[in-house]
């Protein structure tokens, strides 16, 4: 157990940061702590005007680039762009649950888009120039998702529609999305790390679970959801924790944190614990091999072969 708060961070100056979906909520605490300890922190936003509104509001360092993790061509542009050393990268933006299917720039759906393949080809893309840690925000919610490579694709591109046979005719239930896309985040930091580590490379991936926390996403689930948020819920700040803690503290690679309190929904940060679906090494290879069919974008550090669970 740990007691960790935000001033717990040391010294980052001279550290460069890039958080994505840096504008609001934990995104945004987490820049501002990054920040606040000295980092150039790096808000990469969809909306530019509301990232600059961010930015005005946190102390230190920060710079404000447009970054649609929506739409690949965004992704590759961020990229390309690129050319400073990054000490820290924090997966962190995510799609709002919609109330019905919608897609993507490259026509996947919405929230496994954005949040899997957007985050998995920015990270590739950037990762030559990345030199400390990749961190990912997951969730519990994976807990209760399944993952098979059928679902997977079709998951990727819903509107390809039954005509396929696929699992893409079944009804659309956002919230069983979100749950596979938080499985799949602990996937990928889980396949992340092994090719990092059986390339030689010092980077180090974890995953990140901020809890219950207070943001626009659950105020807009009704009444219900709101009331539970005034009961239990926590602040972004403290929802922040858990990110702050994979960023800086002494863990190893693959290392997944999440809140001490209240079934690690509130309170500070230590590792927590996975489902038995989040270290399944095989699927976890699988999703890789998807995800750059998907997005064409592949691995970048020498031989993807080495090593390979797949």
């Amino acid at each position: 157990m740990t007691t960790f708060t935000s001033s717990d961070l040391p010294d980052l100056a001279g550290r460069t940061a890039i958080v994505t979906g840096a504008n609001s909520g934990v995104g945004r605490a987490t820049a501002h702590a990054l920040a606040g300890a000295g980092a150039r922190v790096v808000l990469a936003v969809r909306d530019v005007a509301k990232g600059r509104d961010a930015a005005a509001r946190i102390p230190g360092t920060t710079e404000v680039r447009e970054l649609d993790l929506a739409d690949l061509a965004s992704v590759r542009d961020f990229a390309a762009r690129w050319e400073d050393p990054v000490d820290l990268l924090v997966n962190n933006a995510a799609a709002p649950p919609p109330s019905g299917l919608r897609h993507t720039a490259d026509g996947f759906e919405l929230q496994f888009g954005t949040g899997h393949l957007g985050h998995f080809a920015l990270t590739n893309l950037l990762l030559p120039h990345v030199t400390g840690r990749v961190i990912t925000l997951a969730s519990q919610a994976e807990r209760f998702a399944h993952l098979d490579l059928a679902g997977l694709d079709a998951l990727a591109a819903m509107n390809r529609g039954p005509a396929q046979g696929s699992p893409a005719s079944a009804p659309y239930k956002p919230s069983r999305v979100y749950g596979q896309v938080k499985l799949a985040n602990l996937l990928f930091t889980a396949e992340l790390q092994r090719r990092l580590t059986a390339a030689g490379s010092g980077v180090l991936a974890h995953a990140a679970h901020p809890g219950y926390v207070d943001t626009a996403i659950y105020r807009e689930n009704g009444r219900v959801s709101k009331v539970m948020l005034r009961l239990l819920a926590q602040s972004p700040e403290q929802g922040a924790l858990p990110v702050l803690y994979a960023a800086v503290a002494d863990l190893p690679g693959n290392s997944f944190t999440g809140p001490r309190h209240l079934a690690h929904m509130r309170g500070s940060a230590e590792l927590i614990r996975r489902s038995e679906a989040a270290q399944d090494a095989e699927l976890a290879g699988r999703l890789w091999t998807l995800s750059e069919q998907l997005t064409g974008v592949g691995w970048p550090l020498g031989s993807d072969r080495a090593g390979s669970s797949v």
